[in-house]
């Protein structure tokens, strides 16, 4: 193969029915399935050039050459393209991020979905969906989410060929907004790959996956029918559990600042006298307050002027990954 390159931008994800845990941590496949929404104001853009000149494989975030444990993670994913490919060349990789790095803000599953799109791409592969989102999931579990368009649900599955991600409804459906309010753009001294092999140690662990099921469909139903007070509910509930597994684990997991639960407590009150809002927080400080469109610029600002919040991003539901 002589020198060949391909870009790819991916949307993070912010999951209303949370992945934490994996029954298989090679394959990351889940303890349950999951529903989220692509925020499409917020993108990874990735770059990926194949060249026989090249000795070793490379990866450059925001233009710095990353840590040697992002260095080793990327070229192990490559190493599944080259599998599949029948490939031996390595790659340099040029990714950038719009948006906080390794903060919460789910950098890994934009930045994984595009390197799925742009490696495979790169190595003259012309994978479905179906396949990317599969191959995505292996760099970063809830990668395989930012694969296909707007509200997308993993599906757990029995193994690798079955779990993956699909489109439930596309980013026009609902006009929700996420507002982001930036805590911390700190990168987490724990990640989310040793959270989800400390969830198992969790007494509520077990309970919270056994219900997964029933968020699941209350989840579905509430996005297909644009039921708002229902997706609060089970999205605020579902993001309850897992940050409850979180500070029950051992050792602990504590990624709320006091910031976090200050936002956490406004939300209640800002629904209670009318205002359409709900919270729901991935693995870091930083807290998604889901709004409608209408009411987005009010909730932007009253976001903003609460002490520790640094800044306010915001995001309508997004597309597909895709190539540029």
């Amino acid at each position: 193969m002589s020198t060949n390159s391909a870009t790819a931008v991916a949307c993070p994800n912010i999951a209303f029915i949370k992945y934490w845990g994996n029954r298989d941590e090679e394959l990351r496949l889940p303890a349950n399935g999951s529903i989220s929404m692509n925020l499409g104001d917020l993108s990874t853009r990735t770059s990926v050039m194949i060249d026989p000149a090249f000795s070793s494989d490379q990866l450059h975030l925001d233009g710095q050459a990353a840590d040697p444990v992002s260095q080793r993670r990327a070229a192990t994913f490559l190493d599944a393209v080259r599998s599949i490919a029948g490939e031996h060349l390595c790659a340099r990789i040029e990714s950038t991020n719009n948006f906080p790095t390794g903060a919460g803000v789910a950098s890994s599953a934009s930045a994984y979905a595009a390197l799925a799109l742009a490696a495979s791409t790169a190595f003259g592969l012309n994978l479905s969906e179906r396949e990317l989102s599969r191959l995505a999931r292996l760099g970063s579990g809830s990668a395989c989410r930012s694969i296909p368009s707007g509200f997308s649900e993993w599906l757990v599955g029995t193994g690798d060929e079955d779990s993956y991600a699909v489109s439930i409804a596309p980013h026009d459906y609902w006009d929700l907004v996420d507002c982001v309010a930036i805590i911390s753009q700190s990168h987490k001294l724990v990640g989310s790959t040793e959270g989800h092999r400390l969830a198992v140690s969790s007494l509520l662990q077990n309970a919270r996956v056994a219900d997964a099921p029933r968020r699941l469909t209350l989840c579905r139903e509430a996005i297909l029918n644009r039921d708002f007070s229902a997706l609060a509910e089970v999205a605020e509930l579902d993001s309850n559990l897992m940050h409850a597994v979180m500070v029950t684990s051992n050792p602990r997991l504590v990624y709320y600042e006091p910031a976090t639960v200050l936002i956490m407590k406004f939300v209640a009150e800002w629904r209670h006298y009318g205002l359409p809002v709900f919270y729901t927080i991935d693995a870091g400080p930083n807290v998604h307050v889901i709004t409608l469109t209408d009411h987005s610029k009010h909730v932007q600002a009253l976001l903003a002027s609460l002490p520790g919040v640094e800044k306010v991003l915001s995001s309508i539901p997004g597309g597909a990954a895709h190539l540029v």
